[in-house]
């Protein structure tokens, strides 16, 4: 992962797909790119499987708690040295 955020929500009148998508909008505020992978604990996602979401790829990690997101952007190797280098966050 390049660029990552972890983010909480744990406000039981929003779906994991609202959730998601509060998310992917502040990382690209924030980062000003498009986050392509959201790792969650597995016990919110369907069966427990892979799943997309808000078009993020939404995948089950036991290293992160419930009701938190972790979000990122999955790109070639060193790309995160070359965006640094050229000043992009």
């Amino acid at each position: 992962m390049d660029t990552g955020m972890l983010w909480s929500d744990d406000d039981a009148r929003r779906s994991l797909a609202e959730k998601v998508a509060r998310a992917a909008e502040y990382f690209r505020n924030k980062y000003g790119e498009q986050p392509t992978v959201c790792y969650v604990h597995p016990s919110l996602l369907p069966s427990g499987g892979e799943t997309a979401v808000a078009g993020l790829r939404l995948l089950p990690s036991k290293s992160v708690l419930v009701n938190h997101f972790w979000l990122g952007v999955n790109g070639e190797i060193g790309a995160g040295a070359k965006r640094q280098k050229a000043g992009v966050r």
